[in-house]
């Protein structure tokens, strides 16, 4: 079961860092997010499999999966608990090029053409890594129904998404903790 309590400590405790940072998008931040201090620590895992469980539970997915390498601990997460619940599901990670040998393609896992699949990622704020990934699912022939993160930053990615014709949930915003997306950027 999902504990949003829970997730929010450990995000406090472990993630989120306050000074000045620029983002991947090139933004300035006064606040970061590291979202590898949660996805691969083992109560963070079990806390955002357990959530994006419970986002998927009545519109469940073929597939879950995302940008290597970030989304791949989260598309980990969720199968190990979807395994657990024995919920058929499976995941796939999108890569930034193309695997050099073999079958030389951008999506790797037991998907095909046709399925319908759902992106996972840490934090978003304009939505630009999740975006490529739909883009790279797309191209593959999966149908992208939509977008879970965990922290949306609030700075347009739900917005992209949306502009995609996929939906977007998340698990928290950074409002839940305190900051007003105005205040985040300069």
């Amino acid at each position: 079961m999902y504990d949003k309590s829970a997730l929010m400590t450990l995000v406090r405790e472990k993630a989120l860092q306050f000074g000045e940072f620029t983002l991947v998008s090139g933004k300035k931040a006064a606040y970061y997010l590291d979202g590898k201090q949660i996805t691969l620590d083992a109560a963070g895992a079990r806390l955002i499999g357990a959530g994006i469980l419970e986002v998927l539970s009545g519109r469940m997915p073929d597939a879950v999966g995302g940008m290597s390498i970030g989304a791949d601990p989260i598309t980990a997460a969720v199968l190990t608990l979807a395994g657990a619940q024995e919920i058929p599901l499976r995941g796939f990670m999108v890569r930034k090029e193309p695997k050099g040998h073999g079958l030389e393609r951008y999506i790797e896992g037991p998907v095909t053409a046709g399925d319908r699949v759902v992106i996972v990622e840490d934090v978003v704020t304009t939505g630009g890594s999740s975006l490529l990934a739909i883009d790279r699912a797309e191209q593959f022939g999966l149908e992208v129904a939509g977008v879970v993160a965990i922290i949306d930053r609030l700075e347009g990615g739900k917005q992209a998404f949306l502009d995609r014709g996929c939906w977007f949930e998340t698990l928290l915003t950074v409002e839940d903790f305190g900051i007003k997306p105005a205040e985040a950027t300069s």
